[in-house]
């Protein structure tokens, strides 16, 4: 396919081109340019700067004919063809003058709905980045049509010249097919732009992408695991007796689930050899760290957080032991969605309907801990449509229905499993033990769970179990485990308002049966 007249104009603008390096020898690159130093386990640590995590106010889509029909703007910024131009050539006189990386990938292990992707980077770690989180270009001739994505910390935005929020950008161009990165070093921003871009393109031919890890059992059996940053989607399915599909992007096609990455990006704050042993194992030589603490020998202190929580490694799929490869699989039997309640009152794990599974989906429920700087000591509920809203280019609905369609036809079982707090909210109860999580997760995925009595959990109409082997029994239902009944009920119908709240968006959208599905506040 021929080449698109945007990437013409690229290629030709790079003077200075640096193509397809090894990881190897970008990790040699980066240290000759300072952009980061070895650990002692050989992986290169490198510090993002101002820019720790991804800056949701900073992303925006060209609005031009293409797309302001097709997007949904209630959750995505618009921005006009003349910032894009401007930016567009800023990056491209830049090019012209500073040494850039160049290497072809592509999004999606499937064959059939791959993606081309053209990275040019400034930064010898981006691209190493780039080299750990996508997949090899082998089989992707170099000159077919796909995205390319200019990544240059360099050019910072001018926000009353060029109509931005502030120095930092990321612009999708999705009818030009060019992603912009400009202003800021978090590498999490090109790997969520594609996401992006695939969520995009993926329903068109009706592929359901989904923010989400995924396993398989020895049996073939897939397990699909939703959830927000934080929640425990790459921990829970990083699992030493299941193989691992991906730990976050996922299409589920006609034919089943494929991984839209190759690599990994696991956070880091408390990581230990003891609780996470795969993912500690897989940093290694040609590992990313961001922003991860060294002490006095070069070895990574993950419980040091001075510059931010939002640690975190990026390393090839295939560095995890059990990682299946190509990363596709078949129609999952289970999905589980992750949520981490800092009110402390939803259950460990609850076994939703579809007409649940449509309303918590939708839903996309985690909290955060408010910090003690402005004085706010309660959790704050947070909801994002899909468990991951802001990589979510088209209308809701356009997901949720084919969720729906997939759990009807195959057949799939979901669970709501809460990885927050229990005994109390947070500041008063304790997270949820990771140990109880795992048995909990193990059980539902080996079917246990149909073999145990049930009750209902008030307001939010929930099925929990009375029992699960491995797990204490006291802290199935969340009210048992709090000292003060009388404080819990008033935390759950809280809770419940907030989540009535949210929904009404969705009202005059979806149906009566979905609605009625969730809390009663």
């Amino acid at each position: 396919m021929a080449l698109t007249k945007l990437r013409k104009e690229i290629d030709a603008a790079v003077q200075l081109p640096v193509f397809d390096l090894s990881r190897e020898e970008l990790v040699q690159e980066a240290l000759a340019n300072h952009e980061g130093v070895l650990a002692a386990n050989g992986a290169l640590r490198v510090v993002t700067g101002k820019h720790t995590g991804r800056s949701p106010k900073d992303k925006f889509f060209v609005d031009d004919a293409n797309t302001h029909e097709q997007l949904c703007w209630d959750n995505n910024q618009a921005c006009s063809k003349e910032t894009f131009d401007r930016l567009y050539k800023k990056m491209l006189d830049y090019a012209a003058t500073h040494k850039m990386y160049v290497t072809d990938v592509y999004a999606g292990a499937d064959p059939h709905y791959r993606l081309p992707v053209h990275f040019v980077n400034e930064l010898a770690w981006h691209q190493l980045f780039v080299r750990n989180l996508f997949i090899s270009n082998e089989e992707v001739p170099l000159d077919a049509e796909g995205f390319t994505v200019l990544c240059m910390p360099g050019v910072y935005a001018e926000p009353e010249l060029d109509g931005v929020h502030s120095e930092m950008f990321v612009i999708l161009n999705l009818t030009e097919k060019v992603v912009l990165i400009g202003g800021g070093k978090y590498a999490g921003e090109m790997k969520k732009g594609i996401f992006t871009v695939m969520n995009y393109l993926l329903p068109c031919h009706n592929v359901f992408s989904m923010h989400c890890s995924a396993n398989v059992g020895p049996k073939g059996d897939a397990a699909l695991f939703f959830g927000l940053s934080g929640t425990g989607k790459t921990t829970l399915s990083a699992d030493g007796t299941r193989a691992l599909v991906g730990d976050d992007e996922h299409g589920w096609s006609k034919d089943g689930i494929f991984n839209i990455e190759g690599g990994c990006y696991a956070k880091c704050v408390h990581l230990s050899e003891y609780t996470e042993p795969q993912i500690f194992r897989a940093i290694r030589e040609h590992t990313v760290l961001e922003n991860v603490i060294l002490d006095e020998n070069n070895v990574p202190d993950y419980d040091d957080i001075m510059l931010t929580e939002n640690t975190r490694a990026a390393y090839p799929l295939h560095y995890i032991d059990n990682a299946l490869l190509p990363s596709v699989a078949g129609h999952p039997k289970t999905i589980i969605f992750l949520t981490a309640d800092a009110f402390g009152v939803l259950p460990p794990v609850a076994k939703l309907t579809t007409e649940q599974a449509m309303y918590h989906y939708l839903s996309g429920y985690t909290s955060k801990v408010a910090g003690t700087e402005d004085g706010i000591v309660e959790p704050q509920a947070t909801f994002s449509i899909g468990f991951g809203e802001p990589f979510l280019p088209l209308p809701p609905l356009t997901y949720a229905k084919m969720l729906g369609e997939r759990i009807n036809e195959h057949g799939t079982s979901v669970y709501l499993v809460n990885t927050g707090w229990s005994a109390g909210p947070y500041g008063q109860g304790h997270r949820i033990n990771l140990k109880h999580t795992r048995r909990l997760v193990n059980a539902v995925l080996e079917g246990e769970l149909n073999k145990v009595e049930w009750e209902t959990l008030p307001v939010f109409g929930l099925a929990i179990p009375k029992a699960c082997e491995g797990v204490p029994s006291e802290i199935l239902n969340p009210r048992n485990t709090w000292e003060d009944k009388n404080a819990y009920d008033v935390q759950l119908r809280k809770l419940a308002q907030l989540f009535a709240k949210n929904v009404t968006k969705f009202h005059g959208l979806i149906t009566e049966d979905i609605l009625s599905a969730g809390p009663k506040a």
